[in-house]
């Protein structure tokens, strides 16, 4: 049987390799279509769980995936050779950064070495994986190829970037538009056709460049321009302005402006990381891609802004940073989730620690924060003793369940980030982005 019956009668089985915040939900919805699917990861601890129907990403639902486990439609394992078995993968592997900020592909490279082996007839690989413009067609597919397998023909491959928002209530794997690119018309064709089943809208583009390029551009887009608001509201405290009036009424204009609002750094999986894939290939293209650099240095020194603006604060009221007990609240990297992948707070934490505060955190959403081998557990409870007791709040994340009204009437200083207190005029209130004229 070919796989484009395999498809249409959901009898392929489907593979996905990584099962954190895209490969999960990915997997929930290739079993809500119908599909049997074997989830593949390293991490022996997630194998265990989700096994037992435990969840850990935000994103899937408990009783989704317990009933998946159950009906037997799901289940996970560390063992990459039932790769042969499967008839579609699908690879969501993290592609972090190293210490010099080029690409990491190490998790794609090691994918690839299992997968060599256990490419057969009539299979489709699909990378979701964020990268470099060049790595679906320069890197995995001479791989595949090795053993005379021809792609088009014995195997296809394609690319469909990721577009994952953790946390978001409105726009899910289902309801996202899926961009595909194929390196043959017929990879893009069964990509095309496997996606359809599961996502409302598959949008093809000619090559799996284009696909990997296109998530480039997303997330560029994005980091460029919160560099712009970072940069605006540093020179709104400058002028005497309030940022966040400004941006609200410049919001109004419904052409030629997209609202994009400031804050103590850049966090998650993609922005902070993204724009350095494709900066790393235009290097060695020996082109210098300027705005995504500057762009880069003005979101990176937001941690050490906000620390300037918690030591103006506790200067005010002739305190030193050294010595004084700080709340950070909110430690994720963006509101109403558990992520803390390079989140600002850890940043900002660190600097201020290096300048001997004494810090506790308290975020819902996170019990424990990994910070240099420290493992930081979160205050359970905000109280008034702890925010009588402290020299100043601190708001990194603006979670909905958190009560903010008792923080500021309790708490002696508070440094808000995240406009939480919105044209709130407060002599112990001190904003991001907001200038006090003399």
């Amino acid at each position: 049987m070919n796989l484009k019956t395999k498809i249409k009668d959901r009898s392929a089985q489907i593979g996905v390799i990584g099962l954190g915040y895209v490969g999960l939900p990915l997997a929930m919805e290739f079993i809500r279509a119908g599909f049997k699917v074997t989830g593949i990861d390293i991490d022996e601890s997630k194998i265990e769980q989700l096994n037992k129907g435990r969840n850990y990403i935000q994103d899937v639902t408990n009783e989704d995936l317990k009933s998946a486990v159950k009906s037997g439609l799901f289940w996970a394992t560390a063992d990459f050779s039932k790769l042969t078995e499967l008839d579609a993968v699908s690879i969501c592997v993290p592609t972090p950064l190293n210490k010099q900020k080029d690409p990491d592909i190490s998790y794609i490279n090691n994918v690839m070495t299992k997968l060599t082996a256990s490419v057969h007839q009539n299979m489709l690989i699909i990378l979701e994986s964020t990268t470099y413009p060049g790595t679906t067609r320069e890197l995995i597919l001479p791989k595949l190829e090795t053993l005379g397998h021809k792609v088009g023909k014995d195997f296809f491959l394609c690319f469909s970037p990721e577009r994952i928002d953790p946390g978001n209530k409105q726009f899910r794997t289902a309801n996202t538009p899926k961009v595909l690119g194929g390196i043959t018309s017929q990879c893009t064709y069964h990509g095309k056709m496997l996606y359809d089943t599961i996502v409302s809208n598959v949008i093809t583009v000619s090559s799996p460049e284009a696909a990997e390029m296109v998530k480039l551009l997303e997330n560029t887009f994005r980091a460029i321009n919160i560099g712009l608001a970072n940069e605006v509201a540093i020179i709104c405290e400058k002028l005497g302005v309030d940022v966040w009036e400004v941006i609200e009424a410049a919001a109004t204009k419904p052409f030629g402006f997209m609202k994009f609002t400031p804050g103590p750094g850049l966090g998650g999986h993609c922005i902070p990381i993204d724009p350095h894939y494709l900066s790393w290939k235009l290097k060695a293209l020996d082109y210098d891609a300027r705005f995504i650099q500057l762009a880069g240095e003005i979101n990176t020194a937001m941690p050490v802004h906000v620390v300037d603006l918690v030591r103006n604060a506790l200067n005010t009221q002739q305190k030193s940073l050294n010595g004084s007990n700080i709340i950070i609240v909110g430690v994720a990297y963006k509101k109403n989730v558990n992520d803390v992948r390079e989140s600002p707070a850890i940043d900002v934490i660190r600097l201020l620690e290096i300048d001997g505060a004494g810090i506790a955190f308290y975020d819902p959403h996170v019990l424990s924060l990994h910070i240099d081998g420290r493992n930081l557990k979160g205050i359970d409870d905000l109280n008034n003793e702890q925010l009588c007791g402290a020299d100043v709040v601190v708001i990194l994340t603006d979670h909905d369940i958190i009560n903010f009204e008792m923080i500021l009437s309790r708490a002696k200083l508070v440094v808000d980030t995240r406009n939480v207190y919105p044209k709130l005029e407060e002599p112990k209130l001190f904003k991001l982005g907001v200038g006090y004229l003399d």
